[in-house]
């Protein structure tokens, strides 16, 4: 009975006002960017760059992405995920803004390089979501994020194109992408944050488990346990009190502990995760991640080769995929709910299906196979994705949840570099030849779930149990 009320507590005391405001700022922010990146390369060509040199200047970022992504989200860990988003949203707004006034390649490389080391408002805001509700919402959570996410980066290229046909278009259309980050930055900064410590005490208050332990120090008391889950340390009692009215103090916060010990945590989480048995489940995110990637590689040049579709066609083929899967993450929690939160199950079946449609649009004889091809994959990729993502955090533990899914977006960021070699090589056989490759690759996928996906569930179930003893 006691149980039960305290269920009922927890779950009225949910912070669903500050969830609601990260789904806007996940959409802000793939809107603004999304604005952007359809005009880099012709942006690049215009001030007078050699094919090779744009190619090694869209490098750029990718390569700056691949090193930073992790040591930002285990930052993020150390020092708080206001903090840290409030420092990646006001650098990437200076990103933009300075690539607003770039009239050379120099400079544009130049305004390339603090958006390619802190465009990752999004993982510290998926790290934040993860902080706030349980691991059985966490699935629902995440597939609407994604979803407000993707309607974004759906909308924003209609208003970078409209912008664009104006006079210095590339330039306006940077600047309102850095207003929308400053934008951004002042939600983050009014969010009600005071949700974040409430939800906290109240699962504290309702759980008969022991607190939870941080890599750098352990917390005993529910309200330093509460600051550490959250990432916000208050050095005494008034400090808790003045979050818990919604005040916010800038000492509150372990940012000022000194930059020698913010990058030793930083390090001590790094390795920890490193040192960790998640080689698979990262192998597995590499070779979806790589294989959905040579899928869309050459896509419209490929439609135009097989079957003499305009470009206009296949880009309204590109947008119905892409609307189908942001409709789709608001399915991803039905469906985890349906497996009974079985994730690596789920996993298994959404990249054989995913392995099975590239086999299917491969060897498509007419356009109508595409389309229906198209139709399923977007929903199965987008499961996939939010599958790999909890299974990270469910093997990593939730107190390292901004460097897994910093590591996760690294592993990422290899696949953006792996993939456009691969399909060039592939595609000098054959058109197919890249989601053939694609295929090849999920196969691999598939096989390595299989063999893994018992020793995942078999943890998962002693883990499951240890509590109760």
């Amino acid at each position: 009975m006691n149980n039960s009320k305290c269920a009922i507590t927890h779950k009225r005391r949910r912070p669903t006002r500050i969830i609601r405001c990260i789904y806007v700022v996940g959409f802000m922010d793939l809107f603004g960017v999304s604005m952007i990146i359809p005009l880099l390369s012709h942006h690049v060509k215009s001030l007078g760059a050699s094919p090779t040199v744009a190619g090694i200047v869209g490098s750029t970022y990718g390569v700056l992405q691949l090193f930073s992504s992790t040591v930002v989200g285990s930052w993020s860990d150390v020092v708080g995920r206001r903090y840290s988003l409030l420092t990646c949203l006001l650098l990437s707004a200076f990103g933009y803004s300075l690539q607003g006034l770039s009239t050379s390649i120099s400079l544009f490389v130049l305004a390339r390089i603090p958006v390619g080391l802190f465009k990752h408002s999004l993982s510290i805001c998926r790290a934040l979501l993860s902080d706030l509700v349980s691991e059985k919402e966490r699935p629902l959570v995440m597939g609407h994020f994604n979803a407000a996410s993707s309607v974004g980066f759906i909308l924003g290229p209609v208003v970078g194109g409209y912008l664009t046909e104006h006079e210095g278009g590339f330039y306006l259309s940077s600047f309102v992408c850095a207003a929308i980050f400053l934008l951004n930055a002042g939600l983050v900064w009014m969010l009600p944050w005071s949700e974040t410590l409430n939800h906290c005490v109240d699962a504290n208050a309702n759980s008969k488990t022991k607190p939870s332990k941080s890599y750098n120090e352990i917390k005993n008391s529910v309200q330093q346990n509460c600051s550490d889950k959250n990432h916000i340390r208050h050095p005494n009692a008034s400090a808790v009190r003045s979050q818990t009215n919604g005040g916010w103090g800038w000492r509150d916060m372990s940012v000022v502990q000194p930059a020698w010990r913010q990058l030793t945590s930083v390090w001590i989480q790094i390795r920890m995760v490193a040192s960790s048995d998640m080689w698979d489940v990262f192998l597995v995110h590499l070779l979806m991640a790589v294989s959905i990637m040579l899928y869309y590689s050459n896509f419209s040049l490929a439609m135009e080769e097989r079957f003499q579709l305009k470009p206009k066609v296949t880009g309204y083929l590109i947008s119905y995929s892409s609307m189908l899967g942001a409709l789709a993450g608001c399915f991803v929690g039905p469906v985890t709910h349906l497996y009974g939160n079985n994730m690596s199950a789920l996993l298994l079946h959404s990249t054989a299906l995913t392995c099975t449609l590239i086999f299917l649009y491969a060897t498509a004889p007419n356009v109508w196979q595409v389309l229906l091809t198209s139709t399923f994959f977007a929903i199965s990729t987008t499961i996939g994705r939010t599958c790999i993502t909890d299974l990270e955090l469910q093997r990593g533990g939730a107190q390292a949840s901004g460097t897994l899914i910093g590591v996760g977006q690294s592993v990422t960021a290899v696949g953006r570099v792996l993939a456009p070699l691969l399909s060039c090589l592939a595609q000098e056989v054959s058109p197919c030849g890249p989601p053939s490759l694609g295929v090849v690759l999920g196969l691999v996928a598939v096989g390595l779930l299989f063999v893994r996906t018992p020793k995942w569930d078999s943890k998962t179930k002693v883990k499951d149990k240890s509590p109760k003893q």
